[in-house]
């Protein structure tokens, strides 16, 4: 028996083929109209202000500003996972404000703050560091974490009481006896003990925050392993108060 094909006429078959060519040409046509249509709608959404990445636009919130570009860095909830960007969760609201003035006044010249924030705080607005220190000062605080029983044993007694041979006062006084902040003095609690040593350092040998003037004189006589001490203790605070 023949198959359907070779019953069908010439033309016909002909007819159908270019059918299907235009059937086919279309539904390209149709994708990549589709597809236009998506990237378009991407990028307008991008630009919207509540979705917009745009550091010089004072019209993108503050809390767009902390989703889509500080979290980054320091986490969506201000929790950072490098040591080389702080945990920014429930810090002090009013030191949050300071520091950010503070790197787009160029005032506090660190590595870390001209490497990173100088560009970023350049053109925010006072709304907007206003609202990006509201939004991570209100996060959850970061979990403690476990480290060295010896280190923490020391650097308890240093951020307690001080070390009376040298004079250096205990850290409580100015950042709470649970490491939580107060003011403009900023949290401790729970924060990266990198990070802590690399600001102590900034404070003793340098004069790159000079809004830290006070910290200057405190970490003068702190030797390495008071650093490395008490910032292990700070690092495993729980996340009380």
């Amino acid at each position: 028996m023949n198959s359907y094909d070779d019953c069908m006429p010439a033309h016909r078959m002909v007819t159908e083929t270019r059918t299907d060519t235009r059937i086919g040409h279309l539904k390209r046509q149709g994708f990549h109209f589709s597809l236009s249509l998506i990237v378009v709608a991407g990028l307008a959404a991008c630009n919207l202000p509540e979705r917009s990445r745009s550091l010089g636009d004072p019209n993108v919130a503050a809390k767009t500003l902390a989703l889509q570009v500080c979290s980054n860095c320091h986490g969506v909830q201000g929790i950072s996972v490098s040591p080389n960007f702080p945990k920014l969760a429930a810090q002090a609201e009013p030191y949050l404000v300071a520091q950010l003035k503070s790197f787009k006044s160029h005032g506090r010249s660190d590595p870390a703050g001209f490497e990173y924030m100088w560009g970023i705080s350049a053109r925010l607005t006072d709304d907007q560091i206003n609202g990006l220190a509201a939004y991570f000062s209100s996060q959850a605080p970061p979990p403690g974490k476990p480290g060295n029983l010896t280190l923490l044993k020391e650097g308890q007694k240093i951020f307690e009481q001080g070390i009376a041979a040298n004079n250096t006062p205990a850290c409580t006084g100015c950042h709470g006896a649970h490491g939580e902040g107060i003011q403009q003095f900023p949290r401790l609690a729970g924060q990266h003990a990198d990070y802590i040593v690399k600001q102590l350092m900034v404070f003793q040998r340098t004069d790159e925050r000079p809004e830290g003037v006070m910290m200057k004189g405190i970490a003068h006589e702190l030797t390495p392993e008071n650093m490395k001490n008490v910032a292990a203790y700070l690092e495993a605070m729980p996340s009380s108060p």
